[in-house]
């Protein structure tokens, strides 16, 4: 691991210009650093995917019990994305009325467009059985239940919030 200090300094006085940036690199050898350069630019996309993820795609949003259920779910991300990427062709932009039309569309107008070639495909799953009486639960099939992790609390805060008079 190397971790690199980033300090940009006026070209007029030579004092410090901003906050000073701290990377790191991990890996085998340290690249030079004008592909450190180019390598911290790519940043900048993968902050859009890990914002694609988790406010379209709700990366986060389930509640799973284990971390390998965990691990699946974000193993998907990644596939959702290049299902996104390749669907990208083959849906037409359905865009909301306050939006502009786009003449390359981004994943989020991929997703927002994707409700026809999703009805076009269809679906593997049987159909839905007739409503009324379920069959329940079989008989002799042991139940275990749902194993509970204790609950984390948050602390009272420093500054309570005084209640408003109405005047």
């Amino acid at each position: 691991m190397t971790l690199i200090l980033v300090e940009r300094l006026e070209t007029v006085t030579g004092r410090l210009n901003s906050q000073p940036l701290w990377l790191v690199w991990v890996g085998i050898q340290m690249p030079s650093l004008n592909e450190t350069w180019q390598l911290y630019l790519r940043r900048f996309a993968l902050e859009h995917w890990y914002r694609l993820a988790k406010q379209t795609l709700h990366w986060t949003v389930p509640k799973l019990s284990t971390p390998e259920q965990c691990e699946r779910w974000s193993d998907l991300m990644p596939l959702l994305t290049w299902q996104l990427w390749l669907a990208k062709e083959l849906v037409r932009e359905n865009h909301l009325p306050w939006q502009k039309s786009l003449p390359q569309l981004t994943p989020g107008r991929v997703v927002q467009s994707m409700l026809p070639l999703l009805i076009k495909i269809g679906t593997p799953a049987v159909a839905p059985k007739r409503r009324g009486n379920s069959d329940g639960w079989q008989t002799g099939k042991p139940r275990t239940p749902r194993c509970r992790y204790p609950v984390v609390k948050k602390g009272k805060c420093r500054f309570q919030k005084s209640p408003k008079s109405i005047s």
